[in-house]
């Protein structure tokens, strides 16, 4: 049993927080100025952006700070993220939770905390804002308010950094990030012993909506068929741009029947998408390769030729259709 407390989407918000891919930001020196804003305002030594993962608090930016990181069951921030308000923690020695904590007991030698959390657009807390002193207090309200929106500013440098790897077009990540993200999901599903399951899409005759009604309606198909994706499937599934009019579907703990539902349920439903075509006879349509992960799979590269190759067969065999193909046990 965990030492820590543990918030009820643990499982999501770890994956959000892993699928946002902060490591290369350390010490990024827009944190660095809202840390010091921050301190500014609270009149703080230490402040403090701190991310949560499974087992360990990491700083994505620190000052006052030397370490640059502490295990979970000491983080202050582990406990800000079970809410959506700022944890204020007037006397930590005086605060059962934190009494014993060697961040009390010894260095830092915190005694008032407060920390913001800090909230994705799906509603997960990956870490929290926090300023730290040595010295009891008590913040106004005013101040918890501007350290809130402090954390707003955090939230958006982040989403900033994540979006710079999506399609501006669909918002879905692109394929640069489909190898890192797939790596991960798949040594996660074979540690676990989890079915994992790829379905690689391609508009057919995309082309001809570029041509014939221009591109402002190609975009809105693609995003459309990115909307509709994302619809068929649970948040934790991912969905990614490959490039032009191409998809992939990464369906994690689903085997290969269940998937092959969800992939004829999308070319299905890719009929029926309406558009400025609606009334010119044209019909949208997909072609889609699927294969799902097997005992002789020893990587994510296994996974993704193999459904780039149902693909071309789908596309070979006459288009709108799906193809499956798997890998030997």
């Amino acid at each position: 049993m965990a030492s820590f407390p543990i918030p009820a989407d643990e499982q999501e918000r770890l994956r959000d927080l892993e699928r946002h891919d902060l490591k290369g930001h350390a010490d990024d020196p827009h944190f660095d100025r809202i840390l010091t804003l921050a301190r500014s305002l609270y009149q703080t030594p230490i402040a403090v952006i701190s991310l949560v993962e499974a087992d360990r608090q990491w700083f994505l930016s620190r000052q006052g700070l030397t370490v640059r990181e502490t295990p979970r069951e000491q983080a202050f921030c582990g406990h800000t993220i079970l809410g959506d308000e700022v944890l204020v923690v007037p006397d930590a020695l005086a605060d059962e939770r934190f009494s014993t904590n060697p961040l009390v007991t010894g260095d830092p030698h915190i005694r008032f905390y407060a920390g913001a959390p800090l909230r994705t657009p799906d509603g997960h807390k990956l870490g929290s804002l926090c300023v730290i002193d040595r010295e009891p207090r008590q913040p106004s309200p005013e101040q918890i308010d501007q350290l809130k929106l402090l954390a707003d500013l955090v939230m958006r440098e982040i989403e900033l950094r994540r979006m710079s790897h999506h399609c501006p077009v669909t918002g879905l990540p692109q394929r640069t990030l489909l190898h890192k993200l797939g790596t991960k999901e798949f040594e996660r599903a074979l540690q676990h012993d989890l079915p994992l399951s790829l379905l690689c899409i391609d508009l057919d005759n995309f082309r001809l909506i570029n041509n014939r009604w221009g591109h402002p309606a190609g975009d809105q198909v693609l995003r459309d068929v990115s909307q509709l994706c994302r619809s068929l499937l649970p948040e934790h599934d991912l969905v990614v741009r490959m490039g032009n009019s191409e998809f992939a579907l990464l369906m994690l703990e689903r085997d290969s029947d269940s998937a092959l539902q969800i992939a004829e349920q999308l070319r299905e439903s890719v009929h029926h998408l309406p558009g400025v075509f609606s009334h010119s006879g044209y019909q949208l349509q997909i072609s889609g390769g699927l294969t799902s992960r097997t005992a002789g799979d020893t990587s994510f590269n296994d996974l993704l030729h193999r459904a780039e190759h149902a693909l071309d067969l789908a596309k070979t065999n006459g288009r709108d259709q799906v193809s499956r193909l798997m890998g030997a046990d």
